[in-house]
């Protein structure tokens, strides 16, 4: 007789889950399993690998296709001390542009980056980084567990955009810009690591969005002059992640919802939000709401036709609705692996098939991709 398998997500079932081929978008979905080596995979609608990169790091996070049909790419920077215990869980280090046939043709490194990064084309980036608080600096950041940072050390975001000679070009610091109480931690987290931000992205008016995870904040940031423009009222968001611009200037966000205000069963969700009035105008969320939960990570990416596509990011499940929130596509990754590093294989001793997004691609935007290949 042979043993159960212990892997809960794997043991219930990977690859095509579900696919309604009339109410799907179509196209191609890009992922990177997070304990991989640097593979990264493009798959049709039914689940067949179409294509595969294999980098020379294990991902930083995530992958995407740029306009110019090479892959951007966050690889985690070898031989990296732990700044703190979940430092190794999300850092990367490294961000580079490769062809479709795998060969790097730019890299540019930072040990302090982590979470997001944007390429913008001629060798720019925007990204995320970190920079130590001290002394009083560190004790006037809000919030959080008592005691809890490593040697008196805070590490605060920066945003940095860098051209294609490294030269810093626009930085931004939210120990210079964010209101301390204004944007305190949730006092369930740990003082490592404020306000958190785990998405970046340039908006069309030349603004910031950003998503400050620790104190449930989305908000944009003037880029002439570094302040607030805009933020989410307290309580629409709760450890949220990934927000965009779709094309009607809304604001697409994947709600993890860990310490919801009001709400006694965790549940996620996906939230389009009024910029103008600050309310919720679309919301999708599983009909059973305690059987969507991802307590970190997790993106929506809306499609061109006004479809989701949802990544579950911790469940490596990824799938796609329609505008009146019916499932029309399902995936689970089938790639499972650990941690090397021992802090993070230490917090997290499984073997999960996480990927941080998914991104979901027309044939249009991949004139690459052989004819054989096409379903």
């Amino acid at each position: 007789m042979s043993p159960v398998d212990q892997n809960t997500r794997r043991r219930r079932g990977t690859g095509l889950i579900a696919l309604d081929p009339e109410a799907s978008e179509g196209g191609y979905t890009l992922f990177a399993p997070l304990t991989g080596a640097g593979e990264v995979y493009l798959i049709d609608l039914r689940g067949t690998v179409v294509h595969t990169w294999k980098l020379p790091y294990r991902p930083g996070r995530h992958a995407r296709i740029l306009p110019n049909g090479n892959l951007a790419y966050s690889g985690v920077l070898p031989g990296e001390p732990a700044l703190f215990p979940m430092w190794h869980k999300y850092r990367g280090g490294v961000m580079l542009e490769a062809a479709p046939d795998g060969t790097v043709l730019r890299e540019y490194r930072d040990p302090l980056q982590h979470h997001d990064a944007h390429h913008l084309g001629e060798g720019r980036l925007l990204y995320t980084a970190l920079e130590p608080l001290r002394g009083a600096d560190a004790d006037g950041v809000r919030g959080g567990v008592p005691g809890s940072e490593a040697d008196g050390t805070v590490w605060a975001d920066t945003i940095r955009e860098v051209g294609a000679d490294g030269s810093v070009s626009w930085s931004w610091r939210a120990s210079e810009h964010l209101d301390r109480e204004e944007y305190a931690l949730h006092p369930d987290y740990a003082r490592e690591h404020w306000p958190l931000i785990n998405s970046v992205v340039p908006l069309a008016d030349g603004n910031i969005l950003a998503s400050l995870r620790s104190v449930s904040a989305v908000v944009v940031i003037s880029r002439r002059t570094g302040e607030i423009l805009w933020r989410t009222g307290p309580g629409v968001v709760s450890q949220q992640h990934a927000p965009t611009e779709p094309a009607d200037g809304r604001v697409l966000v994947f709600d993890n919802g860990v310490f919801r205000p009001g709400s006694d069963v965790p549940y996620s969700r996906v939230i389009e939000i009024e910029r103008s009035s600050g309310k919720i105008v679309w919301e999708y969320h599983d009909p059973a709401r305690e059987s969507f939960f991802a307590p970190f990570m997790g993106s929506a990416q809306r499609l061109a036709g006004g479809n989701t596509l949802v990544t579950d990011s911790p469940s490596g499940r990824l799938f796609e609705v329609t505008p009146d929130g019916y499932l029309c596509w399902e995936y689970v990754v089938p790639y499972f692996g650990g941690y090397t590093e021992s802090e993070v294989r230490g917090l997290f001793p499984s073997e999960p098939n996480a990927v941080f997004r998914a991104y979901r691609y027309s044939a249009e935007e991949l004139p690459w991709l052989t004819a054989g290949a096409t379903p």
